[in-house]
C-alpha cells in the first residue's frame, strides 16, 4: 500500500469541497494538516476563503535532518517520535497528565502501520515554497487571509515563525500563545477561539443573533451578503469574486488593524 503524500492529500481536497457543495472554506490545519491545507490554498486559491494554521512547519526535511530522524528511530518508539512533534521538551520530561494521555492513545488506539507510513510521508514533504511578496520576483504566497497559531517554546515555533515571515503582511495574524505547550488548542481552547472568532469577525464575518437566551452568541456567524465597500486587504482585490467585504460601521482603527501583520502574545 502506497501512503498517499501531503501534495496528494492537498490534492484530494476539492473532491470533498464538491461533494459538500461548498463554494470555498475556511481551514484550520494542526501540524501536517496545517501543511497539507496551505498547499491546497497554493493550488487551489479560489477555493480557501482563510486559514487557521496551527504548529506549521513549511519547510522540508534537509540531509541532517532525515539523518537524525533515520537515528531517532533506532531509538526511540513510534509514540515517542510523534510526542516529540506535539510537545515541547519540558512537557515530555515532565510527563504532564496530557501526555500520558497522548502516548495511551497512539500506542493503543491509532494503527501502528498506518501511523508509521503517515509519518514517513510528513518526513518526506518539500518545502512549501513561499516567499514574502515583494521579496524575490514572481513570489508565491497564500493569498487568503491566514492566521498562524503556535505555543511557546512549542516544537513548531520556529518554523512558524519563519513561515510568518514568508507570508504577505497585510493578510496574516500571527498568535503565539504564552504557557501553552506544544498544543495550545488544547491546552487553551478559549484564548484561541477567542481569537478565532475576531479572526473571522475581521474577514467580515459577524455574529448570528441566537433567539436562546442563554446561547452563546459567538457560537455561530454569518457571513455580511452585502458587495465589497471597502478592500480590507491589498491582497484581497486579486479574487474580486468573492464578497470580503467590510460595513461603514467598522472603525478606521479596525480596519487599520486588519492591514498589517498582527504579532499578539497571550
Amino acid at each position: 500500500y502506497q501512503y498517499p503524500s501531503m501534495d496528494q492529500l492537498a490534492a484530494m481536497l476539492p473532491s470533498v469541497v464538491q461533494h459538500f457543495g461548498f463554494k470555498y472554506v475556511i481551514g484550520i490545519g494542526v501540524g501536517a494538516g496545517a501543511y497539507v491545507l496551505a498547499k491546497f490554498a497554493l493550488i487551489f486559491p479560489d477555493l480557501v476563503e482563510g486559514l487557521v494554521l496551527v504548529n506549521i512547519d513549511p519547510n522540508g526535511k534537509g540531509w541532517i535532518d532525515w539523518a537524525a530522524a533515520k537515528l531517532s528511530g533506532l531509538t526511540s518508539t513510534l509514540p515517542d517520535t510523534v510526542l516529540s512533534h506535539l510537545f515541547s521538551q519540558e512537557e515530555l520530561m515532565n510527563n504532564t497528565e496530557l501526555v500520558q494521555s497522548y502516548r495511551q492513545q497512539i500506542s493503543s488506539v491509532v494503527n501502528q502501520f498506518n501511523l508509521q507510513l503517515f509519518l514517513n510521508m510528513y518526513n518526506s514533504r518539500r518545502d512549501l515554497d513561499i516567499n514574502r511578496p515583494g521579496t524575490v520576483p514572481n513570489a508565491k504566497t497564500l493569498r487568503c487571509p491566514v492566521m498562524l497559531v503556535v505555543g511557546d517554546n512549542a516544537p513548531a515555533e520556529e518554523g512558524v515563525v519563519e513561515c510568518n515571515s514568508k507570508l504577505d503582511p497585510t493578510n496574516t495574524t500571527f498568535l503565539k500563545m504564552a504557557d501553552s505547550g506544544g498544543l495550545p488548542q488544547v491546552t487553551q481552547p478559549g484564548k484561541l477561539t477567542e481569537a478565532f472568532k475576531y479572526f473571522l469577525q475581521g474577514m467580515g464575518y459577524t455574529p448570528w443573533p441566537s433567539p436562546c437566551a442563554h446561547a452563546v452568541p459567538s457560537a455561530s456567524m454569518t457571513r455580511l451578503a452585502r458587495s465589497r465597500t471597502a478592500s480590507l486587504t491589498s491582497a484581497s482585490s486579486v479574487d474580486g469574486a468573492r464578497p470580503r467585504a467590510c460595513t461603514h460601521s467598522e472603525s478606521t482603527e479596525a480596519m487599520g488593524q486588519i492591514n498589517h501583520t498582527m504579532e499578539v502574545s497571550c
